[in-house]
């Protein structure tokens, strides 16, 4: 069995199929998903999805991107929902930061404080952390070692191979391994893929976005977690079966909820 812990199938483009989707990958074999929030105006429909569907379950945060739109009441509210079970997808993302210093230096502050914002609703709801790094690794560790042990969880979505992040490890956090550990250019991810402890890595898609390969430029769906175990046996010289156990085992810790 495998739980899809990111997966955004609040995502218009799977408005048509959704149930298809969702029972296409049941039927493959997973046995659950969850939803992570990215934007405040999605989260209506992420939570009517989790809700009607057992097995899906939803987070509520704000993207680094989408930091202007963050309020913490509408958040508060959504967190005190039983199928909401995680904070996030929050974090740093320094990708598309503006040309000037000024406004960059700007930015960069805004995003650490909503991020700092919603670290302490996961302490303050006792719910898991989803975290999104890109391009910030050091600052992202920085502010995450401040806190000290986590003991409500998280995990880092799409790890980034970063072998500085990995000391996250001892603080709580779990590395969310995607389609790009089945690229051609995952030559990082796949040497640093066996340092990562067995007891801290999760599945994930990103859905729709990453798919992995053979079906890189087509929409991603939670089924494709498949392709990453598989590519996940073969690195780690392990059984495809022993990768779903595993996995299953550390998304159950984070998220209590599919015990």
């Amino acid at each position: 069995m495998i739980i899809d812990t990111h997966c955004h199938l609040d995502d218009l483009r799977y408005s048509d199929d959704l149930d298809i989707v969702i029972e296409k990958a049941k039927k493959n074999g997973l046995l659950g998903f969850v939803i992570p929030g990215a934007d405040i105006k999605d989260l209506k429909r992420a939570k009517s999805i989790a809700h009607k569907y057992p097995e899906v379950f939803y987070a509520a945060g704000v993207h680094p991107y989408n930091i202007k739109e963050y309020d913490e009441y509408i958040l508060k509210e959504y967190l005190k929902d039983d199928k909401c079970i995680a904070v996030g997808e929050c974090g740093l993302d320094y990708f598309r930061l503006p040309k000037l210093d000024s406004d960059k230096n700007e930015e960069k502050n805004n995003q650490k404080s909503i991020f700092k914002k919603q670290i302490e609703l996961s302490f303050e709801f006792k719910k898991p952390l989803i975290v999104h790094i890109r391009d910030a690794n050091l600052d992202s560790f920085e502010i995450i070692k401040s806190y000290g042990n986590f003991s409500q969880l998280g995990i880092l979505h799409c790890f980034n191979a970063s072998e500085m992040l990995l000391e996250l490890a001892e603080s709580g956090f779990y590395f969310g391994i995607g389609g790009v550990l089945t690229f051609k250019n995952a030559k990082k991810l796949v040497e640093v893929l066996p340092k990562i402890p067995l007891d801290k890595i999760v599945l994930e898609t990103d859905a729709p976005y990453l798919t992995p390969h053979p079906y890189r430029g087509k929409r991603n769906e939670p089924l494709y977690t498949t392709l990453v175990a598989k590519k996940m046996a073969e690195i780690l010289n392990l059984s495809y079966e022993k990768i779903c156990d595993i996995t299953t085992k550390n998304a159950k810790r984070v998220f209590k909820e599919f015990l």
